[in-house]
């Protein structure tokens, strides 16, 4: 006992300890805690005993049911004889009695909460500052090396856990220059089973001079160093509390000792003092905090308007708050989101799979995309199979998703997101437009998975299954929170009978203040106070954009997509009968027009005018709008649909150009194919020139090429369109006003040479740029003159092998423009944080 150190001795049960300063004590159910509790109320690691330098102070580790002294819930405080400790319950939970020889505090102090430091914020129960919140610092205040990442020189017996309050998983030991190689492969020192881990992901190297340095060794899915990745193939010198992250596993270097930490998915969660402020100083979330335990099933309800999905994009990542932290078991989920990603599952409100493939291949398409290139087609059947059968679905694998129920959707949703095993679980209305019976199906769905040891927190619009859930979440209009506790307490809390009548009194009462009534009650001091009294945080800087790794290779990522995308499409009869029948009958329309004429100059006058060939501008007018509106209907909904997609996806490693290019080599070769059909049919049955001027004999050919090139333009711009809008609806005014544009810009309508504005405007058309290619073969500047100034021809219509060219790579360049264009509008649709 250390000189001046008062005595305190721990009476339960008739059993006493006495403590010793220079060590914490644990209390929980953990068989290993220093005070054991045979008490299912008291969570494994519930709490601490430890000398603070002044007084014995106790701390709760964020447990499921809470310490209290005097019915008030409590965070940390000092404690001393005559001091009495409720855990698990306020009343009758197992009472911890302090007693001792002579204590720092008086028995008056040690029953009112600890007093504020100068530099806490209002409350009545000490709260540690932010980087003091974790456990392990709670006695000894950490040192901020170089990096600016936290480090501390702690004993062995005290080394800071790295989740919550647990104890490592495993132990290895360090010798002196070896080198410990983690993977999934059975050869390696560390064996992680783990599907997000490589076959032979890192090495750890214990170095001459007693530091320890980490390796990456080409992983897919990265190395983290303290929540940030490390270069591929790259290397990072790890300091005495630095932490190591290889898919769900954690490990920590204390002395000579490697300790391994496994998310087994039973982690805490905790928002504190979110706000998210729009446009015009308006906040659309203000100061929302709430903590919950793992294992728990968290419900969010409240009116429109009150700010849930903002409050959803704010906790998984997707949109960070302007103001306050997501703690993920005490890890800053924006500062840590390129390792924590990994650990999050987000099923929106739309299903995040394609409808058109069976669940079997749904599924084989994602696992694909999100496990590592290492990973073989065993492994990934195996947990396919796995997920199946967990959530009942083994029976429908064969099923395409579009045949089954509401339900049965949402549970192939869920399956997917459980692919990587993920510990939190998000879920955006997942009952929406269910009957109330599939509406029970999936709330229970969503039960079972807490109870096997996820955190689940589902934004929903139903109230018929609320007590299923361990807390619920009320947002009162304007983004504010007007309860946070058991959901069967709620209407108690409200005063009405019905939820019904309490989003009436939200909607009649929108000016009333919710939250500075739910922080005057008791509830708040019972289930919210602790977590929201740490001060507010500064406004604080947006994250750094993460550039996450890529479970897959470019190459590897793209060829899974033209896969899947192929599939998809081969899936729907109807379509692609449509894309055959569409360039056949717009190719057939074109022989309806004078079908004895050809497409050659006429011959000239006796005065040796020249006569137009009408015939030849209509013929071509009619082939470049049907190239036009066949390419752009291709491709004007084919993003718009995918969008929810291409979100998740995104956010777990896909890569945006080769997402965008499995569309264009897949569509391309649609669009190519039918601008054959279209320009086969229409200039085949017409009389052309005998030679070209590229392609010699090969006029037909020469002439089908811009039709061609003119379907893959339109259809680049489709995707712009497809880019652009906010729902499929706005894309079919667009491709009529598109194809409408191209009619008028050919210059088959009038002349559009010596036309100033309007000429170089025409250069942003495509099909100005097809039919002048068109037309430099068929050599439009006799074919249809410019009567009004017989001496003016179009430069775009030479009848010149160079200008062919020129007039290929201008219509080609708009294309290649249209994709940039395309590319940079997809990041308006991927997670905030993850914008570069």
């Amino acid at each position: 006992m250390g000189h001046g150190v008062p005595e305190l001795v721990l009476e339960l049960n008739g059993h006493t300890w006495t403590l010793d300063s220079s060590r914490p004590y644990t209390l929980g159910r953990d068989p290993q805690a220093d005070i054991v509790f045979d008490d299912a109320r008291v969570s494994w690691r519930h709490a601490t005993v430890s000398w603070g330098g002044r007084s014995w102070v106790i701390e709760d580790h964020g447990s499921t049911n809470g310490t209290f002294v005097q019915g008030q819930r409590i965070h940390q405080m000092e404690i001393g004889p005559g001091s009495a400790v409720h855990l698990g319950n306020p009343t009758d939970g197992p009472l911890l009695n302090v007693q001792g020889a002579a204590a720092m505090a008086t028995p008056q102090q040690a029953q009112q909460p600890a007093q504020q430091s100068p530099a806490a914020g209002p409350g009545w129960a000490q709260q540690a500052p932010p980087e003091q919140q974790a456990p392990q610092q709670a006695w000894q205040k950490p040192q901020r090396g170089a990096s600016g990442i936290p480090h501390q020189q702690i004993p062995d017996a005290v080394a800071p856990p790295v989740y919550g309050d647990r104890s490592p998983t495993t132990f290895h030991r360090l010798a002196l220059g070896r080198v410990m190689r983690i993977g999934r492969a059975l050869e390696n020192d560390l064996v992680v089973s783990d599907l997000q881990v490589s076959r032979h992901h890192a090495e750890f190297h214990a170095t001459p001079d007693g530091r320890c340095e980490i390796r990456d060794l080409g992983s897919h899915n990265g190395t983290y160093v303290n929540g940030q990745p490390i270069p591929k193939g790259g290397s990072a010198l790890l300091g005495p509390n630095d932490i190591v992250g290889v898919g769900h596993s954690t490990f920590r270097v204390v002395g000579d000792r490697l300790e391994e930490f496994v998310d087994t998915g039973e982690v805490s969660f905790s928002a504190r003092h979110l706000t998210v402020t729009v446009d015009g100083g308006k906040q659309i979330l203000k100061d929302v905090s709430f903590g919950v335990p793992e294992k728990s099933l968290i419900a969010v309800i409240g009116p429109s308007g009150s700010g849930k999905s903002t409050l959803l994009k704010a906790l998984t990542g997707y949109r960070p708050a302007d103001q306050g932290d997501v703690l993920y078991d005490s890890r800053n989920l924006y500062k840590q989101f390129a390792e924590l990603r990994q650990r999050i599952g987000l099923v929106p409100q739309d299903d995040i799979l394609h409808k058109e493939l069976s669940v079997k291949k749904a599924l084989k398409y994602a696992a694909k995309l999100r496990f590592p290139a290492d990973t073989t087609s065993a492994e990934r059947e195996a947990r396919i199979d796995e997920v199946l059968r967990e959530l009942k679905l083994d029976i429908h694998k064969d099923k395409k998703v579009t045949s089954l129920s509401g339900g049965q959707r949402k549970r192939v949703s869920v399956a997917l997101e459980l692919l990587t095993k993920p510990s939190l679980i998000f879920l955006d209305e997942p009952t929406s437009g269910l009957d109330p019976g599939m509406d029970r199906d999936v709330m229970q769905l969503l039960r079972g998975l807490a109870d096997d040891g996820r955190t689940v927190l589902v934004v929903t619009h139903s109230v018929a299954e609320l007590a299923l859930c361990d807390k619920l979440l009320v947002m009162a209009p304007g983004g504010a929170v007007a309860y946070f506790g058991p959901p069967e307490e709620a209407l108690n809390f409200f005063g009405y009978d019905t939820w019904a009548d309490v989003f009436s009194a939200f909607e009649n009462y929108r000016d009333y203040d919710w939250a500075g009534r739910w922080k005057g009650s008791q509830h708040y001091q019972m289930y919210a106070a602790d977590i929201d009294a740490v001060a507010a945080q500064p406004m604080q800087t947006p994250p750094q954009a993460v550039r996450p790794p890529k479970p897959q290779g470019w190459g590897s990522q793209l060829w899974t997509l033209i896969r899947r995308y192929v599939s998809v499409i081969a899936s729907d009869k109807g379509f692609m009968a449509l894309m055959l029948i569409l360039p056949a009958v717009l190719g057939t329309v074109s022989l309806l027009i004078e079908p004895d004429h050809g497409l050659l100059p006429n011959r000239p006058r006796a005065n040796g005018t020249i006569v137009p060939n009408g015939t030849a501008t209509t013929v071509l007018l009619i082939l470049a709008v049907g190239a036009c509106f066949a390419g752009a209907a291709n491709s004007v909904r084919e993003l718009i649909k995918e969008r929810v997609i291409y979100e998740r996806e995104r956010a777990t490693g896909l890569s945006r150009s080769a997402y965008l290019m499995s569309k264009v080599i897949v569509l391309g070769m649609i669009t190519v194919i039918q601008g054959a059909i279209v320009g086969g049919i229409g200039f085949t049955a017409r009389e052309i020139p005998d030679e070209g001027l590229v392609l010699g004999s090969l006029t037909l050919l020469e002439l089908s090429l811009p039709i061609m090139a003119l379907g893959f333009t339109s259809m680049m711009f489709g995707l712009i369109i497809s880019a652009l809008v906010k729902t499929a609806e706005k894309t079919m005014p667009l491709l009529v006003m598109f194809a409408i544009v191209q009619v008028v810009f050919t210059g088959c309508l009038f002349i559009l040479n010596g036309s100033p504005g309007v000429n170089e405007f025409s250069y942003l058309m495509p099909s100005r740029w097809a039919v002048a290619a068109a037309g430099t073969t068929l050599d439009f500047n006799l074919v249809s003159p410019n009567t009004e100034d017989p001496g003016s021809t179009d430069p775009l219509w030479d009848h010149e092998a160079p200008q062919w060219f020129v007039d290929m790579g201008a219509l080609l360049a708009l294309g290649a423009l249209c994709g940039f264009l395309v590319a940079r509008f997809l990041r308006r649709h991927e997670p905030e944080v993850m914008r570069k």
